[in-house]
């Protein structure tokens, strides 16, 4: 079992960042450790208790540098695009911006070193008609399997970012991983790795008060 981080529950959702410079690239993740965190994933809600996921994790060097090739030009073509929305200065994703826009830098240049990559896939295609209803289920199948596994590294003092960029190329991925990708939807490319220190703190985020409503917006 890995050793846990001495987190309360709110210090643990408060804490748990997308790590994407502070990965230790030269500390093996031990498989058993991950597989403890997919146990504890696949105890997350999913709809009409289907549980159609299904999870590749990457820890050949040759498939991880096949990932990172095709995630690098996603992530150029991205960044010459802007890289994300621009805020007013006094906004808190403004301040943080350039240090986001760094990590990110940083972690297309050494994807292929990151010890683990976790493909989470979820059963279905992402629907062209049924509208919110249709793509809320199939995400939402998923997707609070991932945010649990997330949890579980961080409390193993594991750190992970959900990246989604190489699905610019998904049937590629699909083809290395033999991922049947008629029948199955990747959902993200997640790097895991033991973090370099423990002490990440709560980010600065937009005035709660400001977006949530009671009855009404």
């Amino acid at each position: 079992m890995g050793d846990l981080l001495p987190l309360s529950p709110d210090e643990l959702l408060t804490t748990t960042r997308a790590v994407r410079r502070r990965l230790d690239l030269t500390r093996p993740v031990p498989r058993e450790v991950v597989e403890e965190c997919l146990r504890i994933a696949l105890q997350a809600p999913t709809g009409s208790n289907l549980q159609g996921w299904q999870w590749v994790v990457v820890d050949d060097p040759d498939k991880k540098r096949a990932l990172a090739d095709l995630y690098g030009p996603s992530f150029d073509a991205y960044a010459r695009a802007g890289g994300g929305t621009a805020y007013e200065a006094d906004d808190p994703r403004a301040k943080r911006g350039g240090r986001v826009a760094k990590s990110a830098v940083y972690l297309r240049q050494h994807l292929h070193e990151v010890p683990v990559l976790l493909v989470p896939c979820i059963e279905g295609r992402p629907p062209t008609d049924g509208g919110a209803m249709a793509q809320a289920g199939l995400w939402g199948s998923v997707l609070p399997a991932v945010w649990s596994f997330m949890l579980a590294a961080r409390a193993r003092g594991l750190g992970t970012a959900w990246t989604t960029l190489h699905l610019r190329s998904e049937h590629e991925a699909a083809q290395l991983l033999g991922i049947d990708d008629t029948r199955y939807t990747q959902t993200g490319l997640i790097p895991v790795a033991y973090t370099v220190g423990s002490d990440f703190k709560p980010a600065a985020r937009l005035d709660w008060q400001d977006l949530v409503h009671w009855n009404t917006w």
